[in-house]
């Protein structure tokens, strides 16, 4: 849907009104374990299933992950999902993306929904990131366990969650969070009213959130040290991704420089602009405004098929 809209700003109560209380996680999935449903004024239309199993990936509270497995034999593509919520805590967690993982496993797809800290309890640069690359190792763990097609997984991020969705699958050097690493393995991503570069669209993001969202997760301002910014930008270290699918409603469109910067590591990028539509109606199952992208996304994620 072609075309630009100018940012709305989104009413912060209302995030943190909605987003369930982060809490730590047992080993094993447990029928009392149920993310909170209210999805920000918008009707889900889905109670969110119980996980079949929560996954730890560190000994913090919020280093867990639910998996979620469709009815079937499998194997199964698999859905990466890394929740938005600005990078601070108190404004969300992995709860509210339950809805869409329950939605993707009636679909045949498996879903790993992860939780991971923010500033404020030990996130931020590097800490998020160390989060983010720790979580992505329960990918192999659970292809190895469960009937997961490994060649299939998608890295799915909502709002700030786009950053963990791309950087996890960008070849790093000395200079990012975590030092040289190789890029994470999977086939695509999917970008859910999200940034294409954060140091690009800092002024955009930080007036979707209502307030200086990047540079406290950053730790500086682009101006004062810009090495940070260009060491996770794709315009310096693009994904190794066969497919990104940007399905944007408040964020514009990644420019034109950026899109080209992301298929530079590979990948045909594609954006869907759903003018005038919520931060979160896009993700919620039962919207018009995610049924209209419902389809392009499930191509992604059954990509390879």
């Amino acid at each position: 849907m072609p075309g630009s809209s100018p940012i709305r700003l989104l009413p912060i109560l209302l995030i943190a009104a909605a987003c369930a209380p982060v809490t730590p996680a047992p080993e094993e999935a447990s029928t009392s374990v149920q993310p909170n449903n209210a999805m920000f004024g918008t009707d889900a239309n889905l109670a969110p299933s119980a996980p079949d199993a929560i996954l730890r990936y560190a000994d913090h509270p919020r280093g867990f992950a639910e998996l979620r497995l469709p009815q079937g034999t499998g194997p199964f593509p698999l859905a990466v999902i890394y929740h938005g919520g600005c990078w601070k805590t108190g404004i969300a967690s992995q709860a509210y993306m339950a809805p869409l993982a329950t939605r993707w496993q009636s679909l045949g797809i498996a879903t790993l929904n992860v939780d991971y800290r923010e500033v404020g309890d030990g996130g931020g640069w590097p800490g998020s990131f160390a989060d983010w690359a720790a979580s992505a190792r329960l990918i192999d763990e659970v292809a190895a366990k469960y009937p997961i097609d490994r060649a299939r997984v998608t890295l799915v991020g909502h709002s700030a969650g786009a950053l963990p969705a791309q950087w996890l699958a960008s070849p790093q050097e000395e200079d990012g969070p975590l030092g040289t690493r190789a890029p994470l393995t999977a086939r695509a991503a999917i970008v859910l009213d999200g940034p294409g570069d954060v140091g690009a669209e800092r002024p955009a993001f930080d007036a979707l959130c209502q307030f200086s969202a990047v540079d406290p997760f950053m730790g500086a301002a682009p101006d004062t040290f810009p090495r940070l910014f260009a060491a996770i930008s794709p315009a310096t270290h693009a994904p190794q991704l066969a497919q990104i699918l940007f399905v944007q409603a408040k964020l514009p469109a990644p420019s034109a420089a950026t899109q080209a910067a992301l298929a530079s590591g590979g990948a045909e990028v594609t954006v869907r602009e759903n003018i005038g539509q919520s931060h979160f109606a896009i993700i919620t199952p039962g919207n018009p405004a995610h049924d209209a992208n419902e389809a392009a996304m499930l191509a992604v994620l059954r990509g390879g098929e």
